[in-house]
C-alpha cells in the first residue's frame, strides 16, 4: 500500500516489486535468527545486485549484532559456477547453463534477469514470460475495469469490495490476459552499474495509473508538484536499500496526509498491451462542471482573465523587454 500511495516507479518505469519485498524478508530472517539464538544469517546474493545493498542494510539495522555472510559475494562466484556448485552439493535451482535466468517474483511483480537479456540490443525471448500474454494472442475486444480506492488504497474491483491481496490478484491476472504489465528497459543499479531489466507487473502497472491519476482529480496543482518529487524520492529510498532511513518515515508521514481525500473510482480499458484511463469520479474531486465548461452558462468570468494574464506574465514581458529591446514595455492592458 505504501508503494501504491507514493505512485512508486524506480526511473518512472520499474514499480520497485522485489525492492519492497526484501526489508519484509530480511526482517523475518532477523526474527527468527533471534528466535533461534543464531550469531549470524546468510543470503545467495552476488557482489553485483541491489539486494545485497537491500539485505545488509535492513539486517544491520534491525539487529546490528547479527554477522551478515554472503557466499556468493565472498567467494566471487560467476554465475555458472553458481550453478555447478549447486549441483555439486545437490542444492536445487531452478536454473540451467542453457536456461539461466534470475527470477524474482511477488505479489507485485515478476523480475527476469541473466543469459540473453545481458543482451540489451536483442528482444527478449517469449518463453521468459509467464503472467502476460503475448499481443498476439491476446482478446481481439477490450475489457474494461473500475477500481475503488479509500485514502489512496485499492478497495474494489468492478462495484465489489475486497481485500487488497484479493483485488491485487485478480487484477493480475485480467491485465496479464490482455498482455499489459511488460516491462523492459535501462536500469541504473545501486551498485553503479547499468543493467537491462526486464519485469512482469499487470495489476502494478494498472493499479498505479488508476492512483496516479485520481490524485489529479483530488489534490491541488501544488500538492501534486509538490508530491512528485517526494514520489521520487520515496521510490529511490525504497529502491536503494534505505526503507529503515528516517528520511523514508517522513516521506511516509507526508504521502498519508495527502492520501486522505484520495477516494473515488477509476475505470481503465484494457486492450492490446495497453491500459488507458477513460473514466474517474471522486466525492472530493476538485473539478467543477459549472466553472469549467465552454457553455455561455459558465459561472467563471472570462474578463478576471486579463487582470491574471497581466500580473502573472508581468516579469516575464519585463525582462524580455529590457533584456532584448532594451526598454520597460508598455502596460499590456490600458
Amino acid at each position: 500500500m505504501p508503494a501504491i500511495k507514493a505512485n512508486a516507479l524506480y526511473m518512472d518505469t520499474y514499480p520497485v516489486s522485489s525492492s519492497i519485498s526484501r526489508p519484509l524478508i530480511a526482517s523475518k530472517l532477523v526474527e527468527v535468527a533471534e528466535e533461534e539464538g543464531a550469531q549470524a544469517v546468510a543470503h545467495g546474493c552476488t557482489g553485483k545486485g541491489n539486494d545485497q545493498v537491500r539485505f545488509d542494510i535492513a539486517i544491520r539495522s534491525l539487529n546490528p549484532e547479527l554477522q551478515v555472510i554472503a557466499p556468493v559475494r565472498e567467494w566471487n562466484m560467476a554465475r555458472d559456477k553458481e550453478i555447478e556448485w549447486a549441483r555439486e552439493h545437490e542444492v536445487p535451482v531452478p536454473v540451467t547453463a542453457d536456461s539461466p535466468y534470475s527470477i524474482d517474483q511477488n505479489l507485485w511483480g515478476r523480475s527476469i534477469e541473466c543469459g540473453v537479456l545481458e543482451h540489451p540490443e536483442l528482444e527478449p525471448p517469449a518463453d521468459i514470460y509467464e503472467w502476460t500474454a503475448p499481443i498476439g494472442e491476446t482478446p481481439d475486444e477490450p475489457e474494461y475495469l473500475t477500481i475503488g480506492f479509500e485514502e489512496g488504497a485499492p478497495v474494489a474491483l468492478n462495484g465489489e469490495r475486497m481485500s487488497p491481496l484479493e483485488l491485487i490478484e485478480r487484477v493480475q491476472v485480467i491485465a496479464g490476459e490482455h498482455g499489459v504489465g511488460r516491462i523492459e528497459h535501462m536500469e541504473d543499479r545501486i551498485v553503479g552499474l547499468k543493467s537491462r531489466e526486464v519485469y512482469e507487473a499487470p495489476a502494478a502497472t494498472v493499479i498505479l495509473k488508476a492512483h496516479a491519476d485520481l490524485e489529479k482529480m483530488v489534490l491541488t496543482r501544488h500538492e501534486k508538484l509538490f508530491k512528485r518529487g517526494v514520489d521520487h524520492e520515496w521510490a529511490v529510498l525504497a529502491y536503494t536499500g534505505l526503507w529503515m532511513d528516517p528520511l523514508k518515515e517522513a516521506l511516509d508521514a507526508f504521502i498519508d496526509k495527502t492520501q486522505e481525500s484520495v477516494t473515488g473510482e477509476v475505470r481503465l480499458k484494457l486492450f492490446k498491451g495497453n491500459a488507458q484511463v477513460v473514466g474517474r469520479s471522486s466525492p472530493f474531486s476538485l473539478y467543477d462542471l459549472s466553472l469549467a465548461t465552454y457553455n455561455i452558462d459558465t459561472t467563471y468570468d472570462q474578463r478576471a482573465a486579463a487582470g491574471f494574464i497581466e500580473l502573472w506574465g508581468l516579469p516575464t514581458v519585463t525582462a524580455w523587454a529590457l533584456r532584448k529591446r532594451g526598454k520597460v514595455a508598455p502596460p499590456l492592458h490600458a
